[in-house]
């Protein structure tokens, strides 16, 4: 048994029920397991086995998420791929993974054609979603695919990292750690068969799968919006009476802002979920304020391992991004890999269900990350006396000011208490006198007074420490942002200093 029989369960069980939603289409349990056993039926015909791999440049949409599902029954490893990627990043991870095949979205189809020779991919298995993909599976069978005998070691899907902090790494999921996707994540955001998923981001983001898998394993109903927009969003939690949402921090800190943000129009919404980056601690008091025993947050890797604070300790741990859920387990360790003490900063190191048996085709790379079954983050953190772990920042985003480790969420964590602040990304930059210092990126509230100066001021008044000041304060208009809604501290720090360099006398 295992994730392949999922989608006709609930079309034998449930087949009237509504299974998704998207845009003007809704369809029902019955509907979307047809359209699966289309899909995989269709992929099967092009000549793809069990095991190969198929690479999905697609937006959101119902074909992508048939295509998650036709995977499972197939034994197809699917490799979803950003949309944001232009010709030569897709040529590299398509290589990289081996893919048989390609699924792209019509408008993304002039990137395929810049690198279609290189590609090495017979026609026919370069597929537009709107056209030559529909069209083959149209044409295909309904009934179920013959079965792929898959265990639930076999590799489901690769991912690959966003790149933000190094070379893209193709990380591995099986069918075992989607399955217990589905059966944890249900449990600890209390998921039930009658939930409302609703999901804004884009779906190729791993943090998608969060609570995409709970709603395939217990066969809820699942809103899928286009892309991310605050009104599009706000207007559909109220109309389909969404019980359960998760969000990265520049969703919801749009949401917060937005006037058409009240609480009184979201009776049936159980579950405001954080994912993907920290979320400041001055927005989310507020998201706890405004939504009580609602707020949840996950901090995690795509490699697999993951703390979560609950909504019943939300209140009394704000500070902190929890603990590890039954059956993980979690540790912070010095250079030495011995275990520190409550209160010391050291590297997050943990283990459990969904932890990636490596990264696709890199021994070297997964032998570092893994090092006798546990996973080293590269994040830093401390665990209070109640176990509770609370985040520092990432090894590679640790600013060195004069021999003492500057940790940049300390300083943000100052700035966006600022009246007219509204986002802030803080990085280092190289200094001559001290090796590097701290510069705080802002994005200010409409109708701010504060100039760059003035922000500067007021948070070198109240950081705890003189190494803490930052040398500058830059306001921007928008932060960039990557497939998943993250934001690119590095390539804000690249252009900072490349705007540095231009205008230096």
């Amino acid at each position: 048994m295992s994730l392949e029989t999922l989608p006709a369960r609930h079309a034998r069980y449930r087949r009237n029920d509504l299974a998704l939603v998207f845009e003007e289409r809704r369809l029902t349990h019955a509907e979307l397991d047809a359209r699966t056993n289309r899909a995989a039926n269709a992929l099967r015909g092009l000549g793809l086995d069990p095991g190969d791999r198929l690479g999905l440049l697609l937006d959101n949409s119902v074909e992508l998420l048939e295509l998650y599902l036709a995977a499972m029954k197939s034994g197809i490893v699917v490799v979803p791929l950003s949309p944001l990627l232009r010709a030569e990043g897709l040529l590299n991870l398509l290589l990289d993974a081996g893919v048989a095949a390609l699924v792209a979205s019509e408008r993304l189809v002039p990137e395929v054609d810049a690198i279609h020779g290189r590609l090495g991919l017979p026609d026919d298995r370069i597929l537009a979603a709107e056209s030559s993909y529909r069209a083959l599976t149209d044409a295909a069978s309904p009934e179920p695919p013959p079965p792929a005998g898959l265990t639930r070691d076999d590799p489901y899907d690769i991912v690959y990292s966003s790149g933000t902090t190094g070379e893209p790494k193709g990380i591995v999921h099986t069918h075992g750690i989607r399955e217990a996707y589905g059966t944890g994540f249900a449990s600890s955001f209390r998921v039930h068969p009658e939930s409302i998923v609703l999901h804004a981001g884009s779906l190729v983001f791993n943090g998608a799968f969060v609570t995409l898998m709970p709603a395939i394993y217990l066969g809820c109903a699942y809103v899928l919006l286009p892309s991310f927009d605050a009104a599009a969003t706000l207007e559909a939690l109220a109309r389909e009476r969404v019980t359960h949402v998760m969000l990265v921090p520049s969703q919801i800190v749009a949401l917060l802002q937005h006037d058409d943000f009240d609480e009184a129009r979201l009776p049936h919404l159980e579950m405001v979920g954080s994912v993907g980056a920290p979320l400041l601690l001055e927005h989310k008091q507020e998201l706890i304020r405004r939504l009580p025993g609602r707020f949840y947050e996950l901090y995690g890797l795509t490699e697999g391992l993951i703390t979560i604070l609950d909504r019943d300790d939300a209140g009394r741990k704000t500070a902190s991004v929890g603990v590890p859920p039954p059956l993980y387990e979690l540790r912070i360790v010095g250079p030495d890999g011995a275990d520190l003490p409550p209160g010391e900063v050291g590297e997050i190191v943990g283990r459990g269900p969904i932890t990636t048996p490596g990264y696709h085709g890199r021994p070297d790379l997964t032998a570092r990350a893994l090092v006798d079954g546990w996973l080293h983050s590269g994040d830093l953190g401390w665990l209070d006396e109640d176990g509770f772990l609370h985040l520092a920042d990432r090894k590679k985003d640790l600013v060195i000011s004069g021999g003492v480790n500057v940790f940049p969420r300390d300083i943000e964590e100052v700035a966006i208490r600022h009246p007219d602040v509204l986002d802030v990304a803080v990085f280092g930059v190289p200094d001559e006198r001290w090796g590097e210092s701290p510069v705080a990126a802002v994005r200010l509230r409409p109708g701010a007074t504060a100039g760059a100066g003035d922000v500067r001021d007021w948070i070198n008044e109240r950081v705890q420490a003189r190494y803490q000041r930052v040398r500058e304060v830059v306001v921007r208009d928008e932060f960039p942002l990557s497939v998943s809604g993250k934001t690119l501290r590095r390539i804000i720090r690249d252009e900072y200093l490349g705007d540095a360099i231009r205008y230096a006398p």
